[in-house]
This record gives structure tokens, C-alpha cells and sequence, in this order.
């Protein structure tokens, strides 16, 4: 079992920046390739950014549509993988979650086992 916790989310204007932390439990994280998916009001649930099981970290990868804007990191010692978030739009509102798998990046929604509580990220304009 793999418990995941976000934090970090919050409201910001829009052009400002924030950074989510999701924290796993396991002591196996490094197993485990570890998404952030967002969903907006209304919307479907779409993945952000993946970065792949491995050691010391897997490979990354980001939406296209956010990739000049977003970056994500992993940390395996710390557990942890973190989506920092720039120059944000109100399109960008929307609760984040965290999720992993121990597929590769690129598995479908439904293989990710594991899911955090979510975060709130509000971009005024």
C-alpha cells in the first residue's frame, strides 16, 4: 500500500508561481513511476507531468501544453516529487493529484493504483 499526500496548493494571481510536493509513504518509491493529473470544474481529469520508477530517478516528462510553464523533480531519498508551476493561468485552476504506478509513464489513468487527496490550485486573473 502506498499512501500519497499533496500539499503546496493555494490561490495566486495570475503570472505567479507555485510548487506542489507529493510525499509517498513506501519505502519502494523508486519503484513506482509517480504522475500529477489536474482537474478543472467540469472537466476530465488530464495528466501533467510523469516521471518514471528507476535509481536514482526515472526519466520526466510534461504536458505540452504546460511544458514552458511547469517542471517536475523527484527525489527518491526524500520520496517525494515535486511540479513546480510558473507563469500560471487561470485555465490552470483546478485540484492536483498526485498518483502512482508501477507501469512506465504513459499507462492509462486507470493503471495509476495509488491516489492522493488532492490539492486546490485557484489562478485569479
Amino acid at each position: 500500500q502506498v499512501h500519497l499526500v499533496e500539499s503546496g496548493g493555494g490561490s495566486v494571481q495570475g503570472g505567479g508561481s507555485l510548487i506542489l510536493s507529493c510525499a509517498a509513504s513506501t519505502n519502494t518509491f523508486s519503484s513506482y513511476t509517480v504522475s500529477w493529473f489536474r482537474q478543472a470544474p467540469g472537466k476530465e481529469r488530464t495528466e501533467v507531468s510523469c516521471t518514471n520508477w528507476g535509481h536514482p530517478a526515472g526519466s520526466t516528462s510534461v504536458a505540452d501544453s504546460v511544458k514552458d510553464r511547469f517542471t517536475t523533480t523527484r527525489h527518491n531519498a526524500n520520496r517525494t516529487v515535486h511540479l513546480q508551476m510558473n507563469s500560471l493561468k487561470p485555465e490552470d485552476t483546478a485540484v492536483y493529484y498526485c498518483a502512482a504506478t508501477v507501469r512506465r509513464c504513459g499507462a492509462s489513468e486507470s493503471d495509476y493504483e495509488y491516489w492522493g487527496q488532492g490539492t486546490q490550485v485557484t489562478v485569479s486573473s
